[in-house]
């Protein structure tokens, strides 16, 4: 198969199975990655994948180019995200590869890469393709071993150990149909908490909806079992089980930036004055949140990667984003986990006796549109947001960190450009419905300008 240089992204590698990625790919990058494994002195890795139908041919492919390589590595067999990565703490392993798309369609796959035990992204993954192209891999007659790991048990009873929950919340869940669904209940019923779940059964082919949780068309559903049901709250995971979205009593969608708050109160308490770290597409009312509870807000570029790494340069004890990666790094290790989130938010509301939309209405509340996608061509988009970042700078504040967000005193007028689409996000907010509307009205019709840029469309 011909390398696609479009599925080496930002933050993984990632492609249509059989059009864009095949077993051939898998292999070389097995091959690839060993061998900048080899440079750094390592000798072995964790894999672990999804439950997508291409997964298996996919991993048995990548792991067959490790040791062909040299690389011994263990097999974690089916895990959501977050258990590949808690084997990189737990094992002596150089780094590791979890074979997954996370929330895209069925015909998707894709490769999450880890370096010790930081994010292998952005510039590397380029080179790791430049690799590829040029077949620069190690050779040797040894070939690693490969070895069946579960670490499934250890996390589960790590988790139990890790929090203090009582039970006195009735949870509804839905993990999509991804890999959450088996490790979350089983922590659910060690812990006693009381709780029913929809699209349980793991199936990579996700039946019944996209396996995210921050668009409300797939949380519908978990939404009026809530209610109906008369469930404390709901909660939702992605497929790969690293982002998590809240439903509260009353059947309303939390986006990541309010449930950052609530962490934030819990966090802050342990840790006063710390630094919380968001990225440029969470509200005003978060930082204004953080600062109330004597915490000091850093806005940072969006992308989980990003939001690790900056989150280690600064030794903070929480970080999260709009899309629900949420790390903690205060008793935790750092890297997202929504099933630990999820056991994090009910410790939380079982310390506050309060219900969980009790908490959100503390954050300051602006009216906000959802992120909002619109297609601008990846060869067009960074130009795009550089020629608005000068435009709006001759008559607004603006943090150009990541895009352009113009900042007023009531709101604020967001548009960069994804890392992983042909898409320009979009992201208003107000203190009041008319003063969104008026900053809706302003950003894009500094958007409908450019005629690159297709404002008819909302890509998922």
């Amino acid at each position: 198969m011909k390398l696609v240089d479009e599925i080496f992204r930002m933050y993984d590698i990632r492609g249509i199975y059989d059009k864009e990625l095949n077993e051939e790919i898998a292999y070389l990058i097995g091959r690839a990655f060993g061998t900048i494994i080899k440079e750094k002195g390592g000798s072995k890795v964790t894999v672990g994948m999804d439950a997508r139908p291409s997964s298996i041919p996919l991993k048995e492919a990548l792991i067959e180019g490790f040791v062909k390589t040299g690389i011994s590595v263990y097999d974690l067999g089916l895990v959501p995200t977050p258990l590949q990565y808690y084997s990189l703490f737990k094992y002596e392993v150089h780094g590791g590869i979890q074979v997954t798309a996370s929330h895209n369609p069925r015909e998707y796959n894709g490769f999450k890469l880890s370096l010790g035990r930081e994010t292998f992204y952005g510039d590397d993954i380029q080179k790791l393709k430049e690799m590829i192209k040029k077949e620069k891999f190690y050779h040797t007659l040894e070939r690693g071993k490969v070895q069946r790991l579960d670490v499934v048990d250890q996390y589960i009873f790590e988790m139990v150990q890790n929090v203090k929950i009582e039970g006195k919340y009735r949870v509804a869940i839905d993990p999509g149909n991804g890999t959450a669904g088996p490790v979350v209940s089983e922590i659910f019923n060690s812990l006693r908490i009381p709780f029913e779940g929809i699209y349980m059964e793991v199936d990579g082919t996700f039946p019944n909806h996209l396996a995210d949780p921050t668009i409300e068309k797939y949380m519908k559903d978990l939404s009026e079992k809530v209610v109906k049901d008369k469930f404390d709250l709901g909660i939702g995971y992605d497929g790969d089980a690293d982002r998590i979205g809240a439903i509260t009593e009353t059947g309303v969608l939390l986006f990541g930036d309010r449930l950052l708050g609530i962490f934030s109160k819990q966090v802050l308490k342990s840790y006063p004055g710390a630094t919380i770290i968001h990225d440029v597409k969470c509200s005003k009312g978060l930082t204004e949140y953080i600062e109330k509870l004597g915490g000091k807000p850093l806005m940072w570029k969006t992308g989980h990667a990003l939001l690790k790494a900056k989150l280690r340069e600064v030794n903070a004890p929480l970080a999260g984003e709009m899309s629900g990666h949420i790390f903690f790094n205060d008793r935790f290790y750092g890297y997202d986990d929504a099933i630990y989130a999820s056991l994090r938010l009910l410790e939380i509301l079982e310390e506050e006796n309060k219900s969980l939309s009790a908490l959100a209405d503390e954050i300051p509340y602006y009216y906000s549109t959802p992120e909002i996608r619109v297609g601008c061509p990846d060869d067009k988009k960074f130009e795009v947001v550089s020629k608005l970042v000068e435009e709006f700078k001759k008559n607004y504040k603006v943090i150009d960190i990541d895009g352009v967000r113009v900042e007023f005193e009531d709101g604020f007028g967001l548009i960069r450009a994804s890392n992983t689409q042909p898409v320009l996000v979009v992201r208003c907010e107000g203190r009041t419905s008319e003063r969104l509307e008026e900053i809706k009205s302003l950003i894009f019709g500094a958007l409908s300008k450019f005629k690159e840029v297709e404002l008819n469309s909302d890509v998922h």
